[in-house]
């Protein structure tokens, strides 16, 4: 099991650093389509949708629309304009559906009533999660494309890193530290002595990379105000984590897939940044 696990582990890692470094706007984007539409075959199991070849047609009709929706930005991305119309449209609309999602961690197992068999709303659920998502690393990665093209890969890792590391911060920390449980009715194993740890193991990380990096990552922005976001970006994440465990506690399955060996699915490994991810950029881009 853990050398099916490091072996995935070693694929999965050199797959997404060569998206990021080598594929151009256009590719990067419609291999973002090809996770979020295997993001939709895994949902369709929260859906409760049973038979196999109900699940493939949902998959490929909703599939079909975001790599249609790419299509017709193709010459916007290569050029670093990333659906510059409607872009903070849709980042407002993935802040109030994670304010929905925490109401709905909160009171649950009572808010399931209203949408745990409604297959609809579960569908509507995926499109305010995925979609978001692949419009904000898109704005992240191609943010300054044309001047330098690696100035918003670095701010995408960014995000990437310091919700990583906060998942480690908070794991070390509930582990050492855990005693009061932060939602045991949706992830009995997180403790609000770990949040802490993430949120601390935020900050510090923060401040490493203003130091190294300030121009880079801040611009105009204030410092302050950048180390605020990062702080409420690692709370969202773990908004994001907890509202997949919900989804999956309702339906009964353990992993949202087997499609990523010893690791489960892709809404698995993606979970927390679904949430991060959206929330940062339209912060970062559209407030501060």
């Amino acid at each position: 099991m853990l050398k099916e696990r490091v072996l995935s582990a070693i694929v999965l890692i050199a797959l997404v650093l060569c998206a990021l470094f080598l594929f151009t706007p256009f590719y990067f984007a419609l291999a973002l389509g090809l996770v979020a539409t295997l993001g939709v075959w895994e949902w369709t199991q929260f859906a409760r949708f049973k038979q196999l070849l109900a699940r493939l047609c949902i998959s490929a009709f909703l599939g079909a629309f975001i790599f249609l929706w790419l299509f017709t930005e193709g010459d916007y991305l290569n050029a670093g304009r990333v659906f510059e119309n409607y872009l903070p449209f849709i980042l407002l609309n993935s802040v109030v559906w994670w304010g929905i999602a925490l109401l709905l961690v909160i009171t649950y197992p009572n808010s399931a009533k209203y949408w745990g068999k409604n297959k609809p709303i579960h569908l509507l659920f995926a499109f305010a999660t995925l979609i978001p998502f692949i419009a904000a690393v898109l704005r992240l990665r191609l943010d300054h494309y044309t001047q330098d093209p690696h100035h918003g890969l670095f701010l995408l890792l960014y995000v990437f890193v310091l919700v990583w590391a906060a998942d480690s911060g908070a794991y070390f920390a509930g582990r050492a530290f855990g005693k009061h449980k932060l939602a045991p009715k949706v992830s009995p194993g997180k403790t609000w002595e770990g949040v802490f740890g993430g949120l601390i193991t935020a900050v510090i990380l923060a401040c490493v990379f203003i130091y190294f990096s300030r121009e880079t990552l801040l611009g105009n922005r204030a410092m302050t105000g950048f180390v605020i976001l990062s702080v409420a970006t690692v709370a969202i994440s773990i908004l994001g984590d907890l509202t997949e465990s919900m989804f999956k506690r309702e339906s009964g399955i353990k992993d949202s897939s087997q499609l990523i060996p010893g690791h489960g699915g892709i809404l698995d490994r993606i979970d927390s940044l679904t949430a991060a991810v959206p929330f940062f950029t339209y912060f970062y881009f559209f407030v501060l």
